[in-house]
Protein backbone atom coordinates (compact mmCIF):
# COMPACT_ATOMS: atom_id res chain seq x y z
CA UNK A 1 0.00 0.00 0.00
CA UNK A 2 1.32 3.46 -0.98
CA UNK A 3 1.23 6.42 1.37
CA UNK A 4 2.16 10.05 0.99
CA UNK A 5 5.77 10.87 1.80
CA UNK A 6 5.51 14.22 3.58
CA UNK A 7 9.29 14.69 3.81
CA UNK A 8 9.62 15.69 0.14
CA UNK A 9 7.12 18.60 0.22
CA UNK A 10 8.37 19.61 3.68
CA UNK A 11 11.97 19.73 2.43
CA UNK A 12 11.13 21.75 -0.69
CA UNK A 13 8.90 24.15 1.24
CA UNK A 14 11.47 24.57 4.01
CA UNK A 15 14.18 25.34 1.44
CA UNK A 16 12.11 28.08 -0.21
CA UNK A 17 11.12 29.50 3.19
CA UNK A 18 14.76 29.74 4.25
CA UNK A 19 15.64 31.53 1.01
CA UNK A 20 12.76 33.99 1.44
CA UNK A 21 13.67 34.64 5.08
CA UNK A 22 17.26 35.34 4.07
CA UNK A 23 16.04 37.80 1.43
CA UNK A 24 13.51 39.53 3.66
CA UNK A 25 15.88 39.78 6.61
CA UNK A 26 17.83 42.43 4.69
CA UNK A 27 15.28 44.15 2.50
CA UNK A 28 11.84 43.19 3.83
CA UNK A 29 8.97 42.68 1.38
CA UNK A 30 10.44 45.33 -0.90
CA UNK A 31 13.68 43.35 -1.05
CA UNK A 32 11.73 40.19 -1.93
CA UNK A 33 10.21 41.90 -4.97
CA UNK A 34 13.72 42.53 -6.32
CA UNK A 35 14.19 38.76 -6.69
CA UNK A 36 11.21 38.38 -9.01
CA UNK A 37 12.09 38.88 -12.66
CA UNK A 38 9.82 37.62 -15.44
CA UNK A 39 12.58 37.64 -18.06
CA UNK A 40 14.75 35.39 -15.90
CA UNK A 41 11.85 33.01 -15.33
CA UNK A 42 11.17 32.79 -19.07
CA UNK A 43 14.81 32.03 -19.82
CA UNK A 44 15.19 29.28 -17.19
CA UNK A 45 11.77 27.60 -17.40
CA UNK A 46 11.38 28.03 -21.15
CA UNK A 47 14.90 26.86 -21.89
CA UNK A 48 14.50 23.91 -19.54
CA UNK A 49 11.29 22.80 -21.24
CA UNK A 50 12.89 23.19 -24.67
CA UNK A 51 15.89 21.07 -23.66
CA UNK A 52 13.66 18.35 -22.23
CA UNK A 53 11.59 18.23 -25.43
CA UNK A 54 14.76 17.83 -27.48
CA UNK A 55 16.29 15.22 -25.19
CA UNK A 56 13.31 12.91 -24.62
CA UNK A 57 10.51 11.30 -26.57
CA UNK A 58 6.97 12.57 -26.14
CA UNK A 59 6.02 9.25 -24.48
CA UNK A 60 8.58 9.95 -21.75
CA UNK A 61 7.58 13.59 -21.37
CA UNK A 62 3.97 12.53 -20.77
CA UNK A 63 5.14 10.46 -17.78
CA UNK A 64 6.72 13.48 -16.04
CA UNK A 65 3.87 14.00 -13.58
CA UNK A 66 3.76 10.31 -12.72
CA UNK A 67 7.54 10.17 -12.21
CA UNK A 68 7.63 13.26 -10.01
CA UNK A 69 4.65 12.02 -7.97
CA UNK A 70 6.69 8.95 -7.02
CA UNK A 71 8.96 11.23 -4.96
CA UNK A 72 5.89 12.26 -2.93
CA UNK A 73 4.80 8.69 -2.10
CA UNK A 74 6.30 5.77 -0.26
CA UNK A 75 5.63 2.05 0.02
CA UNK A 76 4.08 1.25 3.38
CA UNK A 77 5.07 -2.43 3.27
CA UNK A 78 7.04 -3.09 6.47
CA UNK A 79 9.56 -5.92 6.78
CA UNK A 80 8.16 -7.45 10.01
CA UNK A 81 4.68 -7.57 8.45
CA UNK A 82 6.14 -9.11 5.28
CA UNK A 83 7.94 -11.80 7.28
CA UNK A 84 4.78 -12.53 9.28
CA UNK A 85 2.88 -12.98 6.01
CA UNK A 86 5.31 -15.59 4.71
CA UNK A 87 5.35 -17.40 8.05
CA UNK A 88 1.57 -17.66 7.86
CA UNK A 89 1.73 -18.84 4.25
CA UNK A 90 4.39 -21.40 5.12
CA UNK A 91 2.37 -22.79 8.01
CA UNK A 92 -0.75 -23.15 5.87
CA UNK A 93 1.15 -24.66 2.95
CA UNK A 94 2.70 -27.32 5.23
CA UNK A 95 -0.64 -28.01 6.87
CA UNK A 96 -3.01 -27.96 3.87
CA UNK A 97 -0.76 -28.01 0.81
CA UNK A 98 0.26 -25.34 -1.71
CA UNK A 99 -3.14 -25.25 -3.38
CA UNK A 100 -4.62 -23.86 -0.15
CA UNK A 101 -2.62 -20.68 -0.70
CA UNK A 102 -5.04 -19.64 -3.45
CA UNK A 103 -7.43 -18.64 -0.69
CA UNK A 104 -4.79 -16.26 0.70
CA UNK A 105 -4.49 -14.29 -2.54
CA UNK A 106 -7.51 -12.14 -1.73
CA UNK A 107 -5.72 -10.73 1.33
CA UNK A 108 -2.46 -9.98 -0.52
CA UNK A 109 -2.34 -6.50 -2.07
CA UNK A 110 1.20 -6.50 -3.42
CA UNK A 111 1.13 -7.75 -7.06
CA UNK A 112 4.70 -9.06 -6.83
CA UNK A 113 3.82 -11.27 -3.84
CA UNK A 114 0.65 -12.43 -5.58
CA UNK A 115 2.63 -13.39 -8.67
CA UNK A 116 5.13 -15.35 -6.59
CA UNK A 117 2.37 -17.23 -4.77
CA UNK A 118 0.62 -18.07 -8.05
CA UNK A 119 3.88 -19.43 -9.49
CA UNK A 120 4.42 -21.50 -6.35
CA UNK A 121 0.86 -22.88 -6.43
CA UNK A 122 1.30 -23.78 -10.12
CA UNK A 123 4.21 -26.03 -9.12
CA UNK A 124 6.91 -24.11 -10.99
CA UNK A 125 10.47 -25.12 -10.14
CA UNK A 126 12.22 -22.85 -7.59
CA UNK A 127 14.97 -21.84 -10.00
CA UNK A 128 12.41 -20.94 -12.65
CA UNK A 129 10.45 -18.87 -10.12
CA UNK A 130 13.66 -17.03 -9.24
CA UNK A 131 14.43 -16.36 -12.88
CA UNK A 132 10.93 -15.05 -13.60
CA UNK A 133 10.79 -12.80 -10.56
CA UNK A 134 14.37 -11.55 -10.98
CA UNK A 135 13.56 -10.70 -14.60
CA UNK A 136 10.66 -8.59 -13.33
CA UNK A 137 13.00 -6.82 -10.90
CA UNK A 138 15.43 -6.09 -13.72
CA UNK A 139 12.61 -4.68 -15.85
CA UNK A 140 11.45 -2.53 -12.93
CA UNK A 141 14.97 -1.16 -12.38
CA UNK A 142 15.19 -0.28 -16.07
CA UNK A 143 11.83 1.53 -15.99
CA UNK A 144 12.80 3.44 -12.87
CA UNK A 145 16.17 4.36 -14.35
CA UNK A 146 14.62 5.76 -17.52
CA UNK A 147 12.11 7.73 -15.49
CA UNK A 148 14.73 9.00 -13.06
CA UNK A 149 16.93 10.12 -15.97
CA UNK A 150 14.28 12.67 -16.90
CA UNK A 151 14.53 14.30 -13.46
CA UNK A 152 18.34 14.06 -13.44
CA UNK A 153 18.57 15.80 -16.81
CA UNK A 154 16.29 18.57 -15.55
CA UNK A 155 18.75 19.01 -12.68
CA UNK A 156 21.59 19.33 -15.19
CA UNK A 157 19.82 21.69 -17.60
CA UNK A 158 18.37 24.13 -15.02
CA UNK A 159 21.71 25.63 -13.88
CA UNK A 160 22.98 25.58 -17.46
CA UNK A 161 20.05 27.73 -18.56
CA UNK A 162 20.71 29.94 -15.56
CA UNK A 163 24.20 30.54 -16.93
CA UNK A 164 22.77 31.25 -20.39
CA UNK A 165 20.51 33.86 -18.82
CA UNK A 166 23.53 35.33 -17.07
CA UNK A 167 25.33 35.68 -20.39
CA UNK A 168 22.26 37.30 -21.94
CA UNK A 169 22.09 39.78 -19.10
CA UNK A 170 25.80 40.59 -19.32
CA UNK A 171 25.56 41.20 -23.07
CA UNK A 172 22.62 43.57 -22.51
CA UNK A 173 24.49 45.32 -19.75
CA UNK A 174 27.74 45.76 -21.69
CA UNK A 175 25.80 46.96 -24.73
CA UNK A 176 24.20 49.77 -22.73
CA UNK A 177 27.03 51.05 -20.58
CA UNK A 178 26.27 54.57 -21.78
CA UNK A 179 22.79 54.33 -20.23
CA UNK A 180 23.10 53.99 -16.43
CA UNK A 181 19.38 53.26 -16.06
CA UNK A 182 19.72 50.03 -18.07
CA UNK A 183 22.51 48.59 -15.97
CA UNK A 184 20.30 47.59 -13.05
CA UNK A 185 17.66 45.59 -14.98
CA UNK A 186 20.30 43.92 -17.15
CA UNK A 187 22.34 42.92 -14.10
CA UNK A 188 19.17 41.57 -12.46
CA UNK A 189 18.56 39.27 -15.42
CA UNK A 190 22.21 38.23 -15.34
CA UNK A 191 22.16 37.24 -11.66
CA UNK A 192 18.60 36.05 -11.13
CA UNK A 193 18.66 33.47 -13.91
CA UNK A 194 21.65 31.81 -12.26
CA UNK A 195 19.83 31.92 -8.93
CA UNK A 196 16.64 30.41 -10.36
CA UNK A 197 18.47 27.65 -12.20
CA UNK A 198 20.65 26.76 -9.21
CA UNK A 199 17.70 26.68 -6.79
CA UNK A 200 15.59 24.51 -9.10
CA UNK A 201 18.47 22.07 -9.58
CA UNK A 202 19.70 21.77 -5.98
CA UNK A 203 16.42 22.11 -4.12
CA UNK A 204 14.05 20.26 -6.45
CA UNK A 205 15.43 18.13 -9.28
CA UNK A 206 18.71 16.71 -7.93
CA UNK A 207 17.34 15.76 -4.46
CA UNK A 208 14.23 14.34 -6.11
CA UNK A 209 16.31 12.18 -8.46
CA UNK A 210 18.38 10.92 -5.51
CA UNK A 211 15.21 10.06 -3.61
CA UNK A 212 13.84 8.13 -6.58
CA UNK A 213 17.11 6.19 -6.77
CA UNK A 214 16.90 5.36 -3.06
CA UNK A 215 13.27 4.26 -3.46
CA UNK A 216 14.31 1.91 -6.28
CA UNK A 217 17.07 0.38 -4.14
CA UNK A 218 14.63 -0.13 -1.26
CA UNK A 219 12.04 -1.69 -3.59
CA UNK A 220 14.63 -4.07 -5.06
CA UNK A 221 15.67 -5.06 -1.52
CA UNK A 222 12.05 -5.78 -0.55
CA UNK A 223 11.46 -7.80 -3.70
CA UNK A 224 14.56 -9.93 -3.04
CA UNK A 225 13.13 -10.77 0.38
CA UNK A 226 9.82 -11.64 -1.26
CA UNK A 227 11.61 -14.04 -3.62
CA UNK A 228 13.30 -15.77 -0.68
CA UNK A 229 9.95 -16.02 1.08
CA UNK A 230 8.18 -17.47 -1.96
CA UNK A 231 10.93 -20.06 -2.50
CA UNK A 232 10.82 -20.97 1.18
CA UNK A 233 7.07 -21.49 1.09
CA UNK A 234 7.20 -23.39 -2.22
CA UNK A 235 9.93 -25.74 -1.00
CA UNK A 236 8.08 -26.50 2.23
CA UNK A 237 10.63 -25.03 4.62
CA UNK A 238 9.91 -25.19 8.31
CA UNK A 239 8.19 -21.90 9.28
CA UNK A 240 10.67 -21.37 12.11
CA UNK A 241 13.64 -21.81 9.77
CA UNK A 242 12.03 -19.51 7.21
CA UNK A 243 11.46 -16.90 9.89
CA UNK A 244 15.12 -17.01 10.93
CA UNK A 245 16.20 -16.78 7.31
CA UNK A 246 14.03 -13.77 6.49
CA UNK A 247 14.79 -12.05 9.80
CA UNK A 248 18.41 -11.79 8.68
CA UNK A 249 17.25 -8.99 6.37
CA UNK A 250 15.88 -6.90 9.26
CA UNK A 251 17.85 -3.86 10.46
CA UNK A 252 19.61 -4.30 13.80
CA UNK A 253 17.32 -1.83 15.62
CA UNK A 254 14.23 -3.77 14.51
CA UNK A 255 15.84 -7.08 15.59
CA UNK A 256 16.71 -5.64 19.00
CA UNK A 257 13.15 -4.38 19.44
CA UNK A 258 11.70 -7.77 18.54
CA UNK A 259 14.08 -9.52 20.94
CA UNK A 260 13.02 -7.17 23.73
CA UNK A 261 9.37 -7.91 23.02
CA UNK A 262 10.04 -11.66 23.00
CA UNK A 263 11.99 -11.43 26.26
CA UNK A 264 9.25 -9.40 27.95
CA UNK A 265 6.66 -11.89 26.72
CA UNK A 266 8.74 -14.80 28.02
CA UNK A 267 9.08 -13.14 31.44
CA UNK A 268 5.35 -12.47 31.51
CA UNK A 269 4.61 -16.16 30.83
CA UNK A 270 6.94 -17.20 33.67
CA UNK A 271 5.19 -14.82 36.07
CA UNK A 272 1.77 -16.16 35.08
CA UNK A 273 2.96 -19.73 35.55
CA UNK A 274 4.26 -18.86 39.01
Amino acid sequence: MRKRDILTPIGITLGFIMIMLAIMSKGGTAGASLFLDISSIFIVIGGLIASMLINFKMEQIKLTNKIISEAFHKNDLKLPELISLFIRLSERARREGLLALENELEEVEDPFIRKGIILAVDGIEPEVIKDIMNAEITAMEDRHYRGRTLVEKAGEYAPAWGMIGTLVGLVLMLNNLQDPTALGPSMAVALLTTLYGTVLANLVFVPMASKLETKTEEEVFIKQIIIEGVIGVQSGQNPRILEEKLSAFLPNDVKDKQEEQEDSGFVGEKINEA
